[in-house]
């Protein structure tokens, strides 16, 4: 549950049992397709979604229920567990608990430091310090819960004072803090592991581009200026977003209330399927070319990727983010 790309079914309402078994993934092309298998040495081995009915001897004539709801979630354009509360509640599609919509104890804990900019200020709020020894929102949320200190006791009634809502609920607050701040520790995560890529990438490119066969290859030329430059935009889109939330965030505690936390909990929430997908379109496209070339590859090899599997779908990525900019 902690990709962006991978969407395990085991805990989506199937009626195949042995589907539960499998993943739903975006390839390098960014479509959406069923894998059965992944190994080493194999491969993965990948089928669209309206091809089940062939390897399960579903009846013919209508359309399977499992087949109904595979592609409806094949739509999504991410499947980060963000993307995925908001759009299965749209779809209504009931499933076991959305509590399992949780990234993982061992990814949250590697979320602690980008946490902290984001617990220091309430911290500060409440106990007047900052040094206090705090590994994760959960142990914040106990502390509050539970407080020692007359103090912070008292700046708990101010806080709650503030909200306008009971003592009791602050810590139903807090965890609504915790969940929102950890979604934008989780896309800073990704998009710090994706930024080393995207220079090696283009790093590549520009190998292309300076080799003087190649660079006389109009069609090549133009799938590398038209990639680079989408990637550009939608990486400086995703950091200006990112900014804005930090802007935000650090006023939130001059004049807190319950209203001035709506608003930027709105505003996160809102781009939370644009961040999802654009992140997931770049992740997608960097380690498809990260895991066929990150090790070296001929130079033609890399061209013909590049015009084929690098190009489908990277206007889709651009139009996600251009679409969320001109609704909001």
């Amino acid at each position: 549950m902690d990709s962006l790309h991978i969407l395990p079914l085991n805990q989506l309402p199937l009626k195949t049992p042995s589907l539960k078994r499998t993943r739903l993934v975006k390839n390098v092309r960014l479509e959406s397709v069923i894998e059965l298998f992944n190994d080493r040495n194999a491969g993965s081995g990948q089928i669209d979604v309206a091809d089940l009915g062939d390897i399960f001897n579903w009846p013919t004539g209508t359309k399977h229920p499992d087949e109904r709801l595979l592609s409806l979630l094949m739509r999504m354009k991410s499947f980060d567990i963000y993307t995925l509360r908001i759009q299965l509640r749209e779809m209504r599609i009931d499933i076991e608990s959305y509590d399992s919509l949780r990234l993982s104890p061992e990814k949250t804990a590697s979320l602690t430091s980008y946490m902290k900019e984001f617990t220091q200020p309430l911290i500060m709020r409440i106990y007047g310090q900052s040094d206090t020894n705090v590994a994760d929102m959960s142990e914040l949320v106990g502390m509050f819960t539970t407080p020692k200190k007359e103090e912070a006791l008292t700046n708990l009634r101010y806080m709650a004072d503030k909200l306008n809502i009971s003592l009791r609920e602050v810590p139903k607050f807090l965890e609504d803090y915790g969940d929102i701040y950890l979604s934008l520790a989780y896309f800073k995560d990704c998009l710090d592991a994706l930024i080393p890529q995207i220079l090696s990438f283009e790093e590549s490119m520009n190998d292309l581009m300076t080799n003087h066969q190649l660079r006389n290859d109009r069609r090549l030329t133009h799938s590398v200026m038209h990639i680079c430059d989408r990637v550009s935009n939608v990486t400086q889109s995703v950091l200006n977003r990112f900014n804005s939330f930090d802007s935000h965030s650090k006023t939130l505690w001059e004049n807190i209330n319950a209203e001035s936390f709506a608003k930027v909990k709105k505003a996160i929430q809102a781009d939370h399927v644009a961040i999802g997908a654009v992140m997931c379109g770049l992740s997608v496209k960097m380690n498809g070319w990260q895991d066929r070339f990150g090790t070296g590859g001929s130079l033609m090899r890399r061209a013909n990727f590049v015009m084929s599997d690098m190009m489908q779908g990277m206007d889709l990525i651009s139009a996600i983010d251009s679409d969320d900019e001109d609704e909001s």
